[in-house]
């Protein structure tokens, strides 16, 4: 057993009691009180951050290509191509490329898809949406993100969707703090989709990630009433809303990936990777 003058277990080269004996001793109380406690495989250490910190700068560095490439009559088989030739460009490596069988180096989503869209010869048309889901490797190190993109004049229901769905995400990101319980994350996503009368996607969340493409805690994005994990600083997890204007539920496609809202309604989806600070969180895509 650690003592509180003896060098700290995680190699600051400060003393137990000056380091991490608080921290334990808020970890135990919460577990007290029924609360799921993260491992040490679910804190980052510095040198994995700075890795998904550098894995990240190629994710921001696509979209920002993306951003000026979207547009009517654009194939999502021509966005797959910019997404995989400039990864590989800039030295990373497209995680959903062969990802479990996945055939494309990233997933676009379009109107009434949710998530897992396959890119194809399909022509974006004026008045569609399109989430456009990314995930970079860098020397080992994973960044995940989603934007959502609106081609020509998309109607007024849509445009509210997709601003309504990237203000429910920051919301989300907003109860990120040392702590908190992760379950407040859904508590306030599901507040503000239940004022809009959206429905929430309930069978797919967000997750842990920077060493693997998906790793644990889950990420509910809609209120469950459990005591979940504890966050605490070097968490590095997913923030992903998936919200319909119509109802929840969702089928997945026979190509085993595409993910529809069971009632055709339209869907949006934003996301980005967090890292639990010791004030806050940090926005690392």
């Amino acid at each position: 057993m650690i003592g509180r003058n003896d060098p700290c277990y995680c190699g600051s080269g400060k003393k137990y009691k000056k380091c991490h004996l608080k921290y334990d001793e808020n970890l135990v109380a919460y577990e007290m009180k029924g609360y799921d406690i993260p491992q040490k495989k679910h804190i980052k250490n510095k040198a994995q951050i700075e890795g998904i910190r550098k894995s990240a700068v190629i994710t921001k560095k696509l979209f920002d290509l993306l951003d000026d490439f979207v547009k009517e009559g654009v194939t999502t088989d021509e966005i797959n191509a910019l997404v995989h030739e400039n990864t590989i460009k800039m030295g990373g490596t497209p995680a959903p490329l062969n990802y479990n069988g996945f055939p494309k180096s990233c997933c676009t989503s379009i109107n009434d898809v949710v998530c897992h869209g396959i890119p194809e010869n399909r022509v974006l048309k004026d008045g569609d949406i399109i989430n456009i889901d990314l995930t970079t490797i860098l020397d080992g190190y994973y960044s995940d993100s989603s934007r959502m993109y609106m081609i020509g004049n998309v109607s007024e229901k849509a445009k509210q969707l997709v601003e309504d769905t990237k203000k429910a995400m920051w919301i989300g990101i907003e109860q990120v703090k040392p702590y908190a319980s992760i379950d407040a994350i859904g508590d306030a996503i599901q507040t503000f989709a239940d004022s809009k009368g959206y429905g929430i996607v309930k069978d797919l969340g967000g997750h842990g990630v920077g060493v693997q493409f998906h790793e644990d805690p889950h990420i509910h994005h809609y209120r469950n009433n459990e005591k979940g994990m504890i966050m605490v600083p070097g968490m590095v997890f997913t923030i992903e809303p998936m919200i319909n204007m119509g109802a929840y539920e969702v089928d997945i496609l026979d190509d085993d990936w595409t993910v529809v809202t069971r009632d055709g309604s339209l869907s949006a989806q934003w996301e980005h990777t967090l890292l639990v600070t010791e004030t806050g969180y940090e926005v690392l895509t």
